[in-house]
């Protein structure tokens, strides 16, 4: 396995990983050689994931909306793996939640409920901060680290119906960006991953017809770049907007310069 192709040794946190994006990515990572933590709100559902990765996995709960249950999960792995080299935060919930039917149906945003816009905009953009903001001090007192956040594509920030999911993503660069930006100079290094496309997750309401379907990405597509982010060839690499579906592409360019 080349040095672009292993993760050997890497201690991982993936938030959000008990299903699709995430999921792939711990499976992904865990196959290289890293020693992943698999993080959901449903602590039973974490820990079945992380069996079924194997003995390179374990499982914890962690709600990313409050900052007390990071607190206790950042303690854990602490205690148990002594640092984290490498924090993926994916959790997010999709559109589904506010609007089952947003595929078909897109609803405007002044039908959209506030609990359920707190909801997105809570798990997905403040949990990057929270969990970012607890773990950051860490990785620049162990004088490495590498976080990652996983983003969207740019239209689907702002699709029609699309109240609070895109909104969410746009928050989720621009913070990635600003965390870049202070974090530039150290030793720690922050970049975006984003699939490029609509994947097979349990976000896609399962009404969709068979030919939308047949046009989903695979949540595996993200286990390339992810691997080679948690690799020796990525130590240096720093605030990158990457495309799974580009990866390759992006990376020949870059080894070109």
């Amino acid at each position: 396995m080349s040095n672009s192709e292993s993760a050997d040794g890497m201690r991982v946190v993936v938030t959000g990983a008990t299903t699709g994006l995430g999921r792939a990515m711990a499976a992904a990572l865990t196959a290289a050689g890293a020693r992943v933590v698999v993080t959901g709100r449903n602590r039973e559902r974490a820990e079945a994931t992380a069996r079924e990765l194997g003995q390179a996995a374990v499982g914890l709960g962690l709600d990313v909306r409050d900052e007390q249950s990071v607190a206790v999960l950042v303690d854990a792995v602490c205690d148990r793996f002594g640092c984290i080299d490498m924090l993926v935060n994916n959790a997010g919930i999709g559109m589904r939640t506010v609007n089952p039917n947003f595929l078909t149906e897109p609803q405007p945003f002044w039908k959209v409920p506030p609990h359920g816009f707190r909801d997105v905009i809570d798990t997905k953009m403040t949990g990057v901060f929270l969990v970012a903001r607890a773990v950051a001090p860490l990785m620049l007192d162990a004088g490495s680290g590498r976080i990652v956040n996983i983003s969207m594509n740019t239209r689907t920030m702002t699709l029609p119906g699309f109240v609070p999911y895109g909104p969410a993503g746009a928050g989720v660069e621009a913070l990635s960006r600003i965390m870049a930006v202070d974090l530039a100079g150290t030793p720690v290094t922050v970049n975006m991953l984003l699939p490029g496309g609509a994947t097979a997750t349990g976000m896609v309401p399962g009404h969709i017809s068979p030919e939308v379907r047949a046009g989903l990405l695979d949540s595996s597509i993200m286990g390339p770049p992810i691997v080679w982010l948690a690799s020796a060839a990525a130590k240096d690499v720093h605030d990158e907007r990457i495309i799974a579906t580009e990866f390759d592409d992006w990376l020949a360019r870059r080894t070109q310069v």
